[in-house]
């Protein structure tokens, strides 16, 4: 499948890291011989009992010393303890949660993890609500990349070990499932899936294999020239120049009884020089990371498909290396998109909307999704807008908005609303000889809804369907090591 050279699609390829299994009850071991982390709220540690807990620790820990390490711990954000040399931890996640924060403290949990993770087989107990397992576990997936190429001996890069995620839930809390424990394994494997392709370099994007043929599902791959004569000028202007021709890619899940059609569509920049808008020598190095966005949707299609999703779903891939070459896009140059409409390039390092915007035109026309989803690395002014920790959400929706916010807290992939008024934003790619400009004439002028809004009018701002537009540059960073 996909006989291209884009090797983020290849997750069986180099995982280099632990191995990791999710426990729905705590198992007996030695910190002498299998190191423990315990992790959770202070009021929720104080919940359970010694008892609860001794079958990891003892016989190197007492009573009395996990006592009194309970008593000392003051967050502020956390605070850790060491029960035993330091092969066994008590450790406290922050007590203050905003209302735009995720409960569960994810982001707490991942730099605790990586703080204690000593690199042989090890315990990670996480105390808490059974409201907070989903992205307490998501939050321990992302501690554990699968992407390196260090040769060091350390045993940390060794990767035959295995961390074994207990999940210990307060007094009065429903047990855990064994349909619980597949879901968290298989979220994770698309979280860890996820990081390892923007963790891998563009260098070693030369190699591929099928998560289609692993799930079953069927593949479609639109590559080189025949993007050109198809009319997608989006993808096919931005990656022309590069050695490895572009391509639209698209793995189709379409189980019967189907009654609504999805479509998830990713930004998937193997690397961005900015092309001829070129970069600054400070300002490229991290751009093999501009593939988030489909990096991203393929690990959520990787979940959710393996989970049983019961209605239609698309992923689509919008694969472009932006390059600098003799066949570049330049300014000026006007492109003809897959959705009817003319873009004049003032700007050859906007290009992330041009191929996601050939991307949703073709969810709409030849996919017929009435719910398009884009996901990117899209502008820098996302994190001014929202910051580097969530994602800004842009969408003609007001219910997907709020469940969008609400599915963030859930995961601990945080989101927060951006304005959708495209009465007031889009005029700033007006163009005088094309349909439209890729750039805004007003940088100061809520850029990121802008860019957004440039996707959406390729679908047009009448679509009936929803439409929601995920900017996620700096989160895409900050959950890597």
């Amino acid at each position: 499948f996909f006989d291209i050279r884009l090797h983020w699609i290849c997750w069986k390829y180099s995982m280099c890291s632990a191995k990791l299994q999710f426990l729905g009850q705590l198992t007996r071991t030695d910190p002498q011989t299998h190191p423990v982390v315990i992790i959770g709220q202070v009021k929720n540690l104080a919940k359970i009992k010694f008892n609860d807990v001794k079958m990891k620790l003892e016989p190197r820990v007492t009573e009395e010393v996990y006592l009194t390490a309970l008593a000392s711990l003051h967050p502020s954000p956390t605070d850790t303890c060491s029960l035993y040399l330091n092969l066994a931890t008590l450790a406290a996640l922050p007590v203050k949660c905003s209302r735009h924060n995720a409960p569960s403290r994810a982001h707490a949990i991942t730099k605790i993890v990586r703080s204690t993770t000593v690199g042989t087989d090890e315990s990670i107990v996480i105390v808490c609500e059974r409201s907070d397992v989903f992205a307490s576990a998501c939050a321990v997936a992302r501690a554990f990349p699968m992407f390196t190429r260090k040769t060091s001996n350390n045993p940390s890069h060794v990767s035959n070990i295995t961390a074994s995620v207990e999940f210990l839930l307060v007094p009065g809390a429903d047990s855990q499932t064994a349909d619980d424990l597949k879901c968290l394994e298989s979220v994770c494997a698309g979280v860890r899936l996820a990081a390892r392709i923007v963790d891998a370099p563009c260098n070693e994007m030369n190699e591929v294999k099928s998560v289609g043929d692993t799930l079953g599902v069927k593949s479609t791959i639109i590559r080189g020239d025949e993007l050109r004569v198809r009319g997608f000028g989006g993808i096919y202007g931005v990656g022309k120049a590069a050695s490895v021709p572009p391509a639209l890619a698209v793995l189709s899940h379409t189980p019967e009884g189907a009654t609504q059609t999805v479509a998830w569509v990713g930004k998937g920049i193997v690397y961005d020089t900015g092309g001829l808008s070129i970069k600054a020598k400070t300002a490229m190095p991290g751009m093999k990371r501009d593939c988030g966005g489909a990096a991203g949707v393929l690990g959520a299609f990787y979940t959710v498909v393996r989970q049983g999703f019961s209605q239609n779903l698309h992923a689509v891939f919008c694969l472009a290396e932006n390059a600098v070459g003799p066949e570049s896009t330049r300014p000026d140059d006007i492109h003809l998109l897959y959705s009817g409409r003319t873009v004049e390039i003032n700007n050859t390092d906007a290009e992330g909307r041009l191929v996601l915007s050939d991307g949703v035109a073709y969810a709409q026309k030849d996919l017929k999704a009435n719910i398009i989803l884009d996901m990117a690395t899209l502008t820098g002014a996302q994190g001014i807008s929202t910051g580097k920790y969530h994602g800004a959400v842009l969408t003609n929706s007001e219910e997907w908005e709020e469940a969008s916010v609400m599915a963030s807290r859930v995961s601990g992939d945080l989101l927060f609303p951006i304005p959708y008024c495209p009465e007031l934003h889009f005029s700033e790619f007006a163009s005088a000889v094309a349909d439209m400009k890729n750039s805004v004439a007003d940088r100061n002028n809520a850029q990121s809804s802008c860019a957004g809004l440039f996707i959406g009018s390729h679908l047009g701002f009448d679509f009936q369907g929803s439409w929601i537009h995920i900017d996620m540059a700096y989160p895409a960073y900050i959950h890597n090591p």
